[in-house]
């Protein structure tokens, strides 16, 4: 059956949905114009220093920007002060800049360092993945942006997600998801892997034997275990700890669930299992996960202009402010689309005002 895609908007940020015709979440995806994570763009470059240690090149970018080229993408035999063209493969993360790949031949004309060309948004990118999918959206702006390059696969509406949607949708900032059968996965992200632990809760209750019983609860979970990791676009190490087995069977789990991971068009590889039995996954990090876009200044802020707007449009004739803390004040101003994209909604400027007292990602309406 063919998919939906659904694009709901709100300043300075596009929620995207893929959906199958029964509902089922398939993909997921943000898009901040204000603020893009810089995959796919194409930058001149400059070569700054060699890392032997390293096997790569650090290379300047626009705005003082800096990334990686490994010698495997392009770096070797890179001196410092060539002029390259590069492609981001990778976003930043971590404090770390970009990851880069050469662009060879190099534009015609290359003589500059700075941006050439902008990659694929978000949701180009799930368009063209999935060309026979109808796109969805609910702002005219971005629908007449749209059709230039999709057309007739366009569909304007007055809101893209509906109440069930936007509901699947918010479990995805929970750190717990909760499956049918009352299992529970929860997911631990840390700088250095993510840990998934997996609760049977009562799902095993008044089972057949314990053992079987345990193993058919797990395997009946990956799949959409699978699903959450590709919604959440968790990335790196996953560790994934199942319930109730022991160690030495749990390598049973490994066919189903290297098939679970094959429906994942970024390739989530099961590498096998550790002596404690961890299911050790290693999926590509390309987009920033999903738990980093939602924390932050940032991600505070654009959430109060989202409130802020649905307050006004429900109740016209008003136009509160945003109370925020310094911070998210800060994250806003440097947003600048999504300022504009604000008053065009509203038909108001956005008026902020910065609280102090306010907790670092703190706002308030007032």
């Amino acid at each position: 059956m063919t998919p939906t895609l659904y694009a709901a908007t709100s300043p300075g940020e596009v929620r995207i949905a893929l959906t199958a015709a029964d509902g089922t979440l398939l993909d997921y995806a943000l898009w901040r114009p204000g603020a893009p994570d810089g995959v796919g763009d194409v930058h001149g470059g400059r070569v700054i220093a060699r890392v032997s240690a390293m096997a790569g090149v650090f290379v300047a970018l626009a705005d003082q920007a800096e990334g990686f080229l490994p010698d495997t993408a392009g770096g070797a035999g890179l001196d410092a002060g060539a002029l390259i063209a590069v492609r981001i493969t990778r976003a930043a993360q971590g404090g770390k800049g970009p990851r880069l790949a050469r662009v060879d031949p190099a534009p015609a004309g290359l003589s500059r360092v700075g941006l050439l060309h902008p990659g694929p948004t978000p949701l180009a990118e799930l368009a063209a993945r999935h060309p026979e999918a109808p796109v969805v959206v609910d702002d005219s702006a971005l629908a007449a942006a749209l059709r230039a390059a999709l057309g007739a696969r366009v569909r304007l509406v007055a809101a893209a997600f509906d109440s069930a949607l936007a509901d699947r949708v918010a479990a995805l900032a929970e750190p717990v998801a909760v499956f049918a059968n009352g299992a529970r996965a929860h997911f631990h992200p840390t700088p250095a892997l993510t840990a998934i632990d997996l609760d049977a809760g009562a799902a095993t209750a008044a089972r057949r034997e314990k053992i079987l019983a345990q193993m058919a609860l797990n395997r009946a979970l990956l799949p959409a275990l699978a699903r959450q990791i590709r919604l959440r676009n968790l990335s790196g190490a996953i560790l994934i700890d199942f319930a109730g087995m022991k160690a030495r069977r749990r390598a049973a789990l490994a066919t189903p669930l290297a098939a679970a991971l094959a429906e994942d068009p970024l390739r989530a590889r099961l590498l096998g299992f550790t002596a404690l039995g961890f299911a050790e996954i290693l999926r590509p990090r390309i987009r920033p996960p999903l738990h980093e876009l939602l924390r932050g200044p940032h991600a505070a802020g654009l959430a109060g202009l989202r409130a802020l707007a649905a307050e006004m449009a429900a109740t016209p004739g008003r136009a509160p402010r945003l109370i925020a803390a310094p911070t998210v004040v800060a994250a806003l101003a440097a947003d600048r689309a999504a300022g504009e994209d604000f008053t065009r909604r509203t038909g108001h400027a956005l008026a902020l005002t910065s609280d102090p007292e306010l907790p670092p990602e703190g706002w308030r309406m007032g």
